[in-house]
């Protein structure tokens, strides 16, 4: 299994993507209100709990959620050594300084990245790109030709891995895959996007001569439905915001960046 291919298992992989999409920007939008532990930190454990009920295989979890485990302490490391400083400082050199206000501005850094960015990670990998599209066109009624595009560039994506390692072994065969491993990167890299522009103007041609392109009202095979259970999940996502944000002005750690 890649970590392109979306999981079919669970309650989380019945739910309409635009569902999915919607509970995302709800809490997003929420935890991006404030920069405070205690919102971040409430959301981030109601969402775990919810996570549990999702059915969703701990390995499949671990791997597809690896980068934002990565990236919340880089993150809130950053935060304490070049944040704001405020209260006791303790250790100051250079341009790190390390103080209260940039230990709890980087504890809120990490549990934001985390809370925002798990519950994200993980309704994006149960979507379909067909399903998807589908239910932006009739859903929300974005321009079939942008939807159409966009689900053709999505499907191209899965493989750049296969083009990576093509690349490589390709390289290693013809003896240029041997100097600096920085250099070699860089080469490789470079040979991947001329090898991507080439492979998205052949399609873009080709749609265009299948009439993806045409003016005029679309048919889609498949209708996308809203459901009872897709609702529920955007009540969900909206309590799961309110309670952080009510948490946190009860806390009263409410600190919003823009008041």
């Amino acid at each position: 299994m890649t970590l392109l291919q979306p999981l079919r298992t669970g309650p989380l992989a019945t739910l309409n993507p635009v569902a999915k999409l919607g509970a995302a920007l709800i809490v997003t939008v929420a935890l991006l209100l404030s920069i405070d532990p205690v919102s971040a930190g409430v959301a981030l454990g109601l969402e775990l709990v919810l996570l549990t009920l999702a059915r969703i295989p701990l390995r499949s979890v671990i791997v597809r959620t690896a980068p934002v485990w990565i990236a919340a302490p880089l993150a809130g490391l950053t935060t304490v050594l070049y944040g704001q400083t405020s209260g006791t400082v303790y250790v100051q050199w250079w341009a790190v300084e390390i103080s209260d206000g940039s230990i709890a501005l980087g504890v809120a850094t990490a549990l934001r990245v985390l809370a925002i960015g798990l519950p994200a990670v993980l309704l994006f990998v149960t979507i379909d790109p067909t399903d998807l599209a589908d239910g932006l066109a009739q859903l929300v009624r974005l321009p079939a030709r942008f939807v159409i595009g966009g689900l053709a560039a999505l499907r191209l994506v899965g493989l750049f891995a296969e083009d990576w390692r093509a690349l490589t072994l390709a390289r290693r065969a013809r003896g240029v895959a041997e100097s600096g491993a920085f250099r070699r990167f860089l080469g490789q890299s470079f040979a991947l996007f001329v090898l991507s522009l080439r492979r998205g103007t052949k399609l873009a041609t080709a749609m265009e001569a299948r009439g993806f392109g045409a003016p005029g009202t679309r048919t889609w095979a498949r209708p996308s439905v809203f459901r009872g259970r897709d609702w529920a999940a955007l009540v969900v996502a909206a309590l799961v915001a309110g309670l952080a944000i009510a948490a946190a002005v009860a806390a009263g750690s409410w600190n919003a960046p823009l008041s």
